[in-house]
């Protein structure tokens, strides 16, 4: 059975997701790669504004493509997650809900995530020309500087996701090779 969650369900809806659920994901995502985690992470050291508040906001690691005329945003896969690890475990701790992206994670950012309540998601990676289909509006709102990698706000509907790392431990990765190794 497929899910079907809005963004702002999802720190109440956490603890009902399961390692391996499929969801479509619907609401406001910010796309944000490893320049941009370290320029967040520099401002909230000085205690300076983020262009965002990390507190029940999704992020998405994907750096999208330049966009061809008559749509909204170019090609947006999702990256390998593990660049942004050292970042995570206190993005999430400063009330980050959910991490979409590919890859496994690390123990810091798992205990993270089981200490927050959080979610991590993985898309289909070689996916983004379709993916970019469930994605309606795109706004850069910080570091445009970066490009690609520049944060933007999404409002995405019905982005189909699979529940990777869920709040109570449940891991694709581990368990996936577990059930693997006793075939």
């Amino acid at each position: 059975m497929i899910k079907k969650i809005n963004v702002q369900q999802l720190k109440t809806l956490s603890p009902e997701l399961c390692a391996g659920d499929k969801v479509l994901l619907s609401g406001t995502v910010f796309t944000s790669r490893d320049a941009a985690h370290k320029r967040i992470t520099e401002l909230l050291e000085k205690g300076e504004p983020v262009p965002y508040d990390l507190d029940g906001s999704v992020i998405y690691y994907a750096g999208p493509t330049g966009t061809k005329e008559g749509m909204v945003i170019g090609s947006c896969g999702p990256t390998t997650s593990g660049r942004m690890d050292k970042f995570s475990p206190d993005f999430l701790d400063r009330g980050l809900a959910a991490m979409i992206g590919k890859g496994e994670r690390s123990q810091p950012v798992i205990d993270a995530i089981i200490r927050n309540k959080a979610v991590y998601f993985c898309a289909v990676g070689g996916a983004g020309a379709l993916a970019c289909k469930c994605i309606k509006s795109c706004e850069v709102i910080a570091f445009e500087d970066l490009g690609c990698e520049s944060v933007k706000k999404l409002y995405i509907e019905d982005f189909p996701l699979t529940v990777a790392i869920d709040c109570h431990g449940g891991n694709i990765f581990s368990e996936g090779r577990k059930m693997y190794c006793r075939l």
